[in-house]
């Protein structure tokens, strides 16, 4: 991707208006009320992944009054907007629409009122900012040339949104992106900042099932049984050398053992057990080697404990893959470079690679000649973020309960970092 001069890019980026009587700060600010009142109706009415039917119908509606095309029903409830504006490059911008299963603590006065489900994600300030961005590039299409295609994306807490459009034609019955931008809330980062990652942002995120079988008998004999408790045990801490021995300390890797269950009295030995494993990694060749370390340490410590090949543990590998995030270089050069004239160095940060994971992966891996940029924008209300001291361990995590981002910060920043964005990509030549 060609960069284009920083002062060039600002003189379209910012409408060559002078910086007190800024047109897209001003026009974002006056947008304010109106967006919150939508922010607050998407936080009171969360809806689970692939079940996203009304969010996706306020996000449709608000695109067609801004002038553009409009499919909803896309990869079940996806939404795509298209604006044509002349010649020029497609510029992908997305938004998630998904809540979470998890039970609102926050008292907010605006709380869920879905019993069980809540926007624990921050995916409500997606949507929101994606309508203001929607106004924002229609109101300013005199300042751009090319192509916009806007997309309301569901089920990205289940991994399943991105491909869902992709295999509902996303690259073949709309326009194909040359650009790919997205960002995410951050409850890392105070209200207000942006962080940049360059090259790998999200990790890959795969789920694993180890079904250890054993021979049940009572829990006074056990000489007479082969205890799966005992095999899975070893096989959890067993996988610990796959991170600490067995990986090159310079990369990344994460295997967790999020749940071990088996047995039901105190007093039997049970004859199998289940575990649940999480595993996380960036380069692929690390996560080809984790997987198949998990199956040869498990296999290992059942031959260990003397049980016969038919029965063997039952490792597999969940079909629900979510594949590393990765920055191209070019874009994120760019972006921290106008990020930065707009807001300043002390709002743009460079952010460490999460071990998190997020389907925005899917439209890079889709076509790797492309440029994709996810980027964060942070929602740590100022009083909470003093009273932690930065200390992130003190704050809540996003999927958690009591998250409650500054939505009006975390939003307004959004719309003018995205449009200014979309302006510079879309750029008059």
């Amino acid at each position: 991707m060609k960069l284009v001069g920083l002062a060039a890019i600002i003189a379209v980026a910012l409408a060559a208006a002078p910086a007190q009587a800024d047109p897209l700060s001003s026009a974002v600010t006056a947008d304010m009320p109106n967006l919150i009142a939508i922010y607050k109706d998407f936080h009171i009415h969360p809806e689970l992944s692939l079940k996203e039917t009304r969010s996706a119908g306020i996000m449709a509606a608000e695109a067609k009054k801004a002038g553009f095309e409009v499919t909803s029903g896309v990869g079940g409830t996806g939404v795509v907007a298209v604006l044509r504006n002349g010649p020029g490059p497609v510029l992908l911008l997305r938004a998630d629409m998904d809540a979470l299963p998890v039970t609102e603590a926050t008292g907010l006065p605006y709380a869920s009122q879905n019993v069980g489900v809540m926007h624990a994600c921050g995916h409500d300030t997606h949507m929101t900012s994606w309508i203001g961005i929607a106004r924002r590039m229609a109101a300013m299409k005199a300042n751009w040339s090319g192509t916009l295609v806007m997309i309301g994306q569901p089920a990205e807490e289940i991994g399943q949104g991105a491909r869902a459009l992709l295999n509902d034609g996303l690259y073949t019955r709309f326009p194909k992106p040359d650009t790919e931008i997205a960002f995410h809330d951050s409850a890392q980062l105070p209200a207000g900042t942006i962080g940049v990652t360059d090259g790998y942002i999200m990790a890959n995120v795969d789920s694993v099932d180890i079904i250890v079988k054993g021979i049940g008998g009572h829990g006074a004999y056990p000489h007479l049984a082969n205890d799966p408790i005992v095999t899975g045990s070893r096989i959890v801490t067993t996988l610990q050398i796959l991170i600490s021995r067995e990986t090159d300390p310079l990369e990344s890797g994460v295997v967790t053992v999020g749940s071990f269950v088996g047995g039901t009295k105190h007093n039997i030995i049970p004859g199998d057990a289940h575990l649940k494993i999480t595993v996380r990694s960036y380069k692929p060749e690390i996560r080809q080697h984790l997987l198949d370390g998990i199956a040869r340490i498990a296999k290992g410590e059942a031959i260990a404990a003397g049980l016969p090949d038919d029965l063997m543990p039952i490792v597999t590998l969940a079909n629900e893959h979510t594949p590393a995030t990765f920055n191209t270089h070019d874009i994120t050069a760019q972006m921290t470079e106008i990020f930065t004239a707009r807001f300043g160095k002390d709002r743009v940060v460079t952010s460490r690679p999460q071990m998190g994971g997020e389907d925005f992966s899917e439209y890079w891996l889709a076509d790797k000649s492309k440029q994709a940029l996810l980027f964060w924008v942070g929602g740590v209300p100022a009083n909470k973020w003093a009273a932690a001291k930065g200390d992130i361990t003190r704050l809540p995590s996003i999927h958690s309960a009591y998250w409650a981002p500054d939505a009006e910060k975390t939003i307004s920043t959004a719309i003018e970092a995205m449009t200014t964005a979309a302006l510079t990509v879309l750029a008059k030549k």
